[in-house]
């Protein structure tokens, strides 16, 4: 069985998720990491210090590294994917352009590659200064979003409503995008009415294959544009999801990607479904968790490793069950003393899961300047409805204590 190297960046989540998909299907792993692994497998065989912030350097590495038997490098989250298109690349196996992956992860360069193919989405436009955003702001009209270009997780992201609240809502993304390391200038676009639906995907030189289409039921209208639940499968019409899936597959392709996992998110506007942003790597945090396919009710990154080694998945479509996730916001800054009410979760019928990712001790904050959720709540029932019920009867059932 060919080996696959997984590129992890430190803050993630999915190390554990990917190391027991490579378990169950008998791969070999390398582990291309800044970070420590919280998990030992003997599947592991080698592990290679990386920064994920030189792209070219961490690349290098990773090819230094290689041997014969590898089939694939996966980018497991947003800091990882550049390196690992980079690194695949260089050694010859399936991969996207570099070019591509890297502007997935330009807000400014995915818009341009977009709106060349005529994509629908958002009127935008870059502002290096408050004057400049200001100035855009009075074209598209108000209430605009203006947002980092390269931040994931809705992180930075503010609506504005009213020209006297665009310069403080401009200072305080600066010092977010100053802090993360992040490029500037900022994008300011029309805020887009409607509801926010989440495609996952695979993207191959044949066309998208799409795993699952996901209802955010939460109004995602600011000024913070803070997810927590997903549903699947969504509750809008064929006509409706048919559109959305147009438009990802317009948009992967604008982008140029061709292997691999994608991620994307669409609005449903009174106006028709406009893209929002694609992503060349699966869905975020441990939200995959929601999702099994195949009789086997086989993990999603299961699916994702068979993929990227060829392997066949004949039969492995999404169980018909409905299911969902909730990312357990962050209500207010303070130092996280506890979480409360966890015994009673699993007297919620449908609840299949609660995952606690922040331990106590640890200082929170919330959207805009955050860049973590307090954990994941999973769910699965007959209905999508019922899911919702579940995560959101769960979710009233803890009290976060934070000083």
């Amino acid at each position: 069985m060919p080996t696959v190297a997984l590129v992890l960046p430190a803050a993630s989540y999915r190390g554990p998720d990917f190391v027991a998909a490579a378990e169950e299907l008998g791969v070999d792993l390398v582990i291309a990491t800044e970070g420590t692994l919280p998990v030992a497998s003997g599947r592991i065989r080698a592990v290679v210090p990386i920064d994920c912030s030189h792209p070219d350097e961490a690349a290098a590495a990773i090819v230094a590294a290689a041997e014969p038997d590898w089939g694939a490098v996966i980018g497991v989250d947003d800091a990882g994917v550049v390196v690992a298109a980079l690194a695949a690349e260089a050694l010859g196996l399936p991969h996207d352009s570099p070019a591509a992956v890297a502007a997935t992860r330009d807000k400014a360069e995915m818009r341009r590659l977009l709106e060349a193919a005529g994509v629908p989405q958002a009127r935008h436009a870059s502002a290096a200064t408050a004057e400049e955003a200001l100035a855009a702001a009075a074209v598209l009209g108000y209430p605009v979003v203006i947002k980092p270009r390269s931040l994931a997780a809705s992180r930075g992201v503010i609506r504005v409503d009213a020209p006297k609240g665009v310069r403080a809502a401009f200072a305080r993304i600066e010092a977010i995008v100053a802090e993360a390391g992040a490029s500037t200038p900022l994008l300011v676009e029309e805020y887009l009415p409607g509801d926010e639906v989440a495609v996952e995907a695979i993207a191959s030189p044949a066309g998208l294959e799409i795993l699952a289409v996901f209802d955010k039921p939460d109004p995602l209208v600011g000024p913070f544009f803070e997810e927590t639940i997903y549903v699947t499968p969504s509750r809008h019409s064929p006509e409706v999801i048919a559109a959305v899936v147009e438009i990802v597959s317009a948009g992967v392709t604008a982008i140029g990607l061709a292997h691999g996992a994608v991620h994307a998110e669409v609005r449903i506007t009174p106006d028709g479904v406009r893209l929002l942003e694609v992503a060349a790597r699966s869905i975020g945090g441990l939200c995959g968790r929601s999702l099994r396919f195949g009789m086997l009710e086989q993990s999603l990154e299961v699916v994702l490793l068979r993929a990227a080694l060829g392997m066949n998945r004949k039969g492995m479509r999404r169980v018909d069950r409905a299911s969902g996730a909730m990312m357990l916001p962050i209500p207010t800054a303070g130092i996280l003393r506890g979480i409360r009410g966890q015994a009673a979760i699993g007297e919620v019928m449908g609840i299949t899961g609660l995952e606690i990712t922040v331990a106590p001790g640890k200082h929170l904050r919330p959207l805009p300047e955050g860049d973590r959720y307090l954990g994941f709540l999973f769910a699965s029932a007959e209905t999508p409805e019922e899911v919702e019920a579940a995560l959101r009867e769960a979710w009233s059932l803890l009290e976060v204590v934070i000083e």
